[in-house]
């Protein structure tokens, strides 16, 4: 008998922990640092809730897209053999004109997104605020 009720109470224990995971899987990105100004928690919104994550990770990490962590100030290897560094105008033009530049390495094409001015502002922040430390 006691056998039988440890082995319910374990099946009971995985039927919860596999419903909890499930409720508390719902958005593909995770929440943003605490330490993100408002301007660059918008930016993160903005990532999040037009699918950005589906090919640059839940955080920017990467993926089938390139990463945006520790992107900012850098250089990026274009497909044509050209570089270019990581500033605003090449944000900008990047994510409002997806088909301009392909990264290297990087065989999927960023669909057209249509955000505006505003959401491109916002998510450069967040690029810039997520790059690299500087001063080290």
């Amino acid at each position: 008998m006691l056998r039988r009720l440890v082995a319910v109470n374990a099946v009971s224990a995985v039927v919860v922990t596999a419903a909890l995971l499930v409720a508390c899987g719902g958005d593909d990105a995770a929440e943003p640092e605490a330490t993100l100004s408002p301007a660059a928690a918008a930016g993160f919104d903005v990532f999040s809730d037009n699918g950005c994550v589906s090919c640059h990770g839940a955080n920017g990490q990467g993926d089938i897209g390139p990463p945006l962590t520790e992107l900012y100030g850098t250089e990026v290897s274009l497909d044509d053999g050209s570089t270019v560094v990581a500033d605003d105008a090449y944000l900008r033009r990047a994510i409002a004109e997806p088909d301009a530049e392909r990264v290297d390495g990087y065989e999927v094409a960023m669909p057209v997104n249509g955000l505006d001015d505003a959401e491109i502002e916002s998510l450069i922040e967040w690029i810039r605020e997520i790059g690299p430390a500087t001063g080290s």
